[in-house]
């Protein structure tokens, strides 16, 4: 009986239901897969015991067998079973293998009942070649619709998407991956244990695509949808050729099981189907096969040449065709024309023994003539020996059964194997049949797992496929943040959690990272408003600002500063994503507001309070507006009009709040701390709209290096005074202007240890600080004298010399005298040079009211300042020990006169700018507000200690004298300088 029909009729579930109906029956499919599977359906009815399943490389032959299961090349002849069936007998018609289904077809009976099942286009063909056949149309149990030409990116889940080469299917199922999650992959080529891992993953839904080659075709049973072709033609073995409309339709007939209708089209780069072989699919209306492959079954094998005549036989019925030279008769004739193997193949029995060894397939598939050799030595061993040396055999499944490297290597080792498995399963041809099937059958199960492995790391992305799944089932996703704010939703991991902003994992790309956002975004929803509250109640020690101006919690960005309608109060942009709602936006602001509110409160306490003290009015309180505009620092010269208009009731109001009226700054020292430092320059360059902030210089430093690109004004927020290609710390500055206040400006001075210790300068370096302060250094050496304490006599005793009686304690400098503020009107013209401002030490232009007092900490850089009473170093002329007749300096060489002197370097500082004439601007510039008609600098450079006398106009009294310690080491220096004085 001839079953025909479309697919999905039912025609091989209804032969396994006749087969079962006898006591004994064989079934040939045209796949190793589609063997599999019916054994497996057969073997859940019946049992193991009773069901054999043969291939080529698989052999499962019960004692007690009943029904067996074969690929239709493996079809045993002969053994006389109640039942035979051949499924998809159209492939009679296939150039490959078409010959063998057509001897199938001839010549398999069963002795009760046989069938045949495929396509209505061989009824003809089979009526006249089977004597009396019935026929059974089945129709098919679904419609089958076409759907036209669509773009992977839009295939619906459950689609199948067929290629025609192992390039084309990896290549859309790499696609796939990226856009849709994953697919599994179905080759022919792959062994059945990874054939169905694969199909597994798609069956079980863990993918929503499969791609296949035409192998899908063959009866496998899938839940699929729709298929696309992506290619109209294909490679038969010789030539590219179209695939012919019976063939698409065989594949196109997988969508659609049962009673479920299914649809087809392209895709990729295969056009539109025609209309009419679109129609043709769709009602099954196919031209018929009137010509059938052959090839001659009564083989002799009295000789190579004898058996190659009978294999080239030509068919009598004219619906036969001869097939066309198969890999085994090519194989037969290459062997046929080397000498050993001729002279070994003289008899029949030899000669059909080459004819099974040419029967082995060529799974390798790396060229005809490698594959000759593999034969050549296998019908030699068999021919000598009777057998395949195990030693030889072991060796060549050693070097296969590895899983290491890529999909590439595994699939190749795997159809190496599979010529080992054929060659095992045949009866006779090795020592331990049973140890080398079970050998084989280990190593492809090996391999077989390893490139289902590969195949899924490389097709399958399990983590977008279960979101996109959860997605289309629009149902709440669960997710979870661990404390490193490491996300998975579904227990996948999705990305991180960046405070409250979502970033998906760099791993993923394109649509893929938009699916697992959308996921994670949905699943977060609840997550964002926990996390909200926990923010809330943070305490401020969790939140902190950065140097650019963002806000964040913890290690997360939160959100930044933004300019509001004062600059003390800036405003906060938060960095929440949308998902998250209005609500957790809201609470975030709210929260990062009181935060920033609060830290400007308690850094800018004293400013704010300036801000707020309404006893200030008139001059006093614009200039307190002005000192909180420039954030508690203004150099002198900005405010030079202002500060002069300012009585001494106005600037002691002022001071009350720790203001202090520098030489070259207005500041509030309490500001000069490194935190308050580090939120001005924030605020500062928010108020000025920058939009790279300068950043705070690292703190305890009193010179650092002057940034040449800093935005102007930056140095002065940051706290310092540019000086050339230095710029010092406002505070020390103005010490050091204390101390350069009492030198020789016009005659010239040299740098004191107290002047290199609040600096904490190599006298090299001071010098060039002060030729950025406005000075000339002139550089110069001099015989560097040791001061001698102690001489030796000529009887070797020591003679300690006592110089406290001519020593004198020198009168304290003007520094020592000062107020807490610079004077009015300063002892050079910094208007006549301004920006980069120069020290004087003209005491005649000095104001004491306003000259500031030495500070007393240690300055924030840890060098800390030279004593009050330390004493000056004397010069060389002073210094000249007195050495009495006979006594030799201690320390002084015999031949001291002839050795070179030691030198040492030292600097000369001068005024080096010539101030202007208009004595108004300098006093504007120096902030004078000293009393008209009185002390007013002459022109030229200014006088120092040396020169005309200063004018005092401070009512203070002078400072009391502080007495020297007599346990000072240098009291007797002291007391000389003092005397000299």
């Amino acid at each position: 009986m001839a079953v025909l029909g479309p697919t999905n009729t039912g025609k091989t579930t209804y032969a396994i239901e006749r087969m079962l109906a006898h006591r004994t029956g064989v079934i040939g499919l045209p796949l190793r897969l589609l063997a599999r599977e019916v054994y497996d359906r057969i073997v859940a009815l019946r049992g193991p015991s009773v069901v054999a399943l043969v291939t080529g490389e698989e052999r499962i032959v019960p004692p007690r067998t009943q029904y067996w299961v074969c690929t239709v090349e493996a079809m045993p002849e002969g053994m006389g079973t109640d039942f035979a069936a051949v499924d998809e007998i159209q492939l009679c018609a296939d150039p490959e293998r078409g010959h063998v289904f057509t001897d199938r077809l001839l010549r398999m009976r069963g002795q009760h009942e046989t069938l045949f099942m495929g396509s209505d286009t061989m009824r003809g063909t089979i009526a006249a070649l089977v004597p009396k056949v019935q026929f059974m149309h089945r129709e098919r149990m679904s419609e089958l619709i076409y759907s036209g030409q669509k773009k992977i990116s839009r295939m619906r889940p459950r689609s199948a998407i067929v290629g025609f080469s192992v390039e084309n299917v990896y290549a859309i199922a790499e696609l796939i991956r990226r856009q849709k999650g994953g697919a599994a992959v179905v080759m022919g080529a792959l062994s059945p244990r990874t054939r169905n891992a694969q199909v597994d993953m798609y069956q079980n839904g863990e993918v929503d695509f499969l791609v296949a080659t035409d192998a899908i075709g063959m009866g496998l049973n899938l839940d699929v949808d729709h298929v696309a072709f992506s290619s109209l033609s294909k490679f038969d073995g010789r030539r590219m050729r179209p695939l012919a409309p019976n063939e698409l339709a065989q594949i196109a007939g997988r969508a659609g099981r049962g009673f479920k209708s299914g649809t087809f089209g392209t895709t990729g780069d295969a056009p539109a189907l025609d209309d009419g072989v679109a129609r043709a699919i769709m009602d099954h209306q196919f031209t018929p096969q009137n010509k059938i492959n052959w090839r001659n079954h009564a083989l002799q094998f009295g000789s190579i040449d004898r058996l190659i005549q009978t294999l080239e036989a030509k068919p009598e019925d004219e619906r036969l065709v001869r097939a066309r030279e198969a890999d085994d008769l090519r194989a037969l004739k290459a062997l046929g024309q080397v000498t050993e193997v001729f002279a070994r193949a003289s008899d029949g029995p030899s000669v059909k023994l080459l004819w099974d060894v040419c029967r082995i397939p060529d799974f390798r598939g790396i060229s005809h003539a490698e594959h000759a050799d593999l034969l050549e030595r296998i019908f030699c061993d068999l021919h000598q020996s009777g057998q395949i040396p195990d030693d030889w055999l072991a060796r060549q499944i050693k070097r296969i059964d590895r899983t290491d490297g890529d999909i590439d290597a595994l699939s190749k080792r795997l159809a190496f194997i599979r010529t080992w498995t054929y060659v095992a399963q045949r009866k006779g041809w090795t020592g331990d049949e049973s140890h080398w099937r079970g050998a084989t059958r280990v190593v492809e199960d090996r391999l077989s797992d390893a490139l289902h492995e590969r195949l899924t790391q490389r097709f399958v992305d399990r983590r977008t496929s279960v979101l996109l799944r959860r997605l289309g089932q629009k149902e709440a996703m669960v997710a979870d943040v661990n404390e490193t704010g490491e996300v998975t939703v579904e227990g996948e991991y999705v990305g991180k959690l960046d405070g409250f902003r979502f970033r998906a994992d760099k791993g993923a790309g394109g649509a893929e990272e938009k699916t697992i956002k959308s996921a994670a975004l949905q699943a977060l929803a609840p997550q964002f408003h926990l996390r909200a509250d926990r923010f809330y109640n943070a305490p401020d020690t969790e939140i902190d600002y950065t140097e650019q101006g963002g806000l964040m919690w913890g290690n997360a960005a939160v959100g930044k500063l933004v300019p509001g309608g004062d600059a003390l109060k800036p405003q906060v942009e938060v960095f929440v994503d949308d998902v998250a709602g209005a609500e957790v936006a809201q609470k975030v602001q709210r929260r990062l507001q009181h935060f920033i509110d609060r830290k400007i409160a308690a850094l800018f306490e004293p400013l704010l309070a300036l801000a707020r003290d309404e006893a200030l009015t008139g001059l006093a309180k614009g200039f307190a507006f002005q000192l909180v505009e420039n954030f508690g620092i203004i150099p002198r010269a900005q405010v030079a009009e202002d500060v002069k208009a300012l009585d001494q009731d106005a600037r002691g109001a002022l001071r009350k709040h720790g203001i202090r009226f520098g030489q070259f700054t207005i500041f509030m020292p309490l500001l000069l701390k490194p935190a308050p430092t580090r939120l001005r320059l924030v605020l500062w360059s928010l108020a000025k709209g920058l939009n790279e902030f300068p950043e705070s210089p690292p703190p305890g430093l009193v010179t650092i290096p002057v940034e040449v690109d800093a935005p102007q004004g930056a140095d002065t927020m940051a706290g310092y005074r540019n000086a050339g290609a230095r710029a010092i710390r406002i505070d020390m500055l103005e010490r050091l202007a204390d101390m350069l206040r009492g030198e020789d400006s016009r005659g010239g001075f040299e740098a004191k240890a107290d002047m290199l210790s609040i600096t904490g300068m190599t006298l090299e370096q001071f010098s060039e600080l002060m030729q950025g302060l406005g000075y000339k250094a002139e550089k110069g050496e001099r015989e560097k004298v040791k001061p001698v304490d102690m001489t030796t006599p000529k009887d070797g005793t020591h003679k300690v010399m006592d110089e406290a009686a001519d020593t004198q304690v020198p009168e304290k400098s003007a520094s020592d005298a000062a107020t807490d503020d610079a004077p009015d009107k300063p002892v050079m013209d910094v208007a006549a040079e301004e920006p980069a401002g120069g020290i004087t030490a003209d005491p005649a232009a000095a104001d004491p009211a306003d000259v500031p007092e030495p500070v007393a900490d240690i300055p924030a850089d840890g060098i800390a300042p030279v004593a009050e009473d330390a004493p000056e170093v004397p010069k060389a002329e002073e210094h000249i020990p007195q050495v009495s007749e006979g006594e030799t300096p201690q320390g002084t060489a015999a031949d001291a006169s002839i050795a070179a002197p030691e030198t040492e370097v030292f600097y000369t500082f001068t005024w080096g700018r010539a101030p202007r004439a208009n004595n108004n601007q300098r006093r504007g510039a120096a902030g004078g507000d000293r009393p008209k008609g009185k002390g007013k600098p002459r022109k030229g450079a200014p006088r120092g200690d040396k020169g005309a006398k200063a004018q005092n106009f401070s009512a203070r009294p002078p400072k009391k004298e502080k007495p020297i310690d007599p346990d000072n080491p240098f009291a007797a220096a002291l007391m000389g300088l003092k005397d000299n004085k």
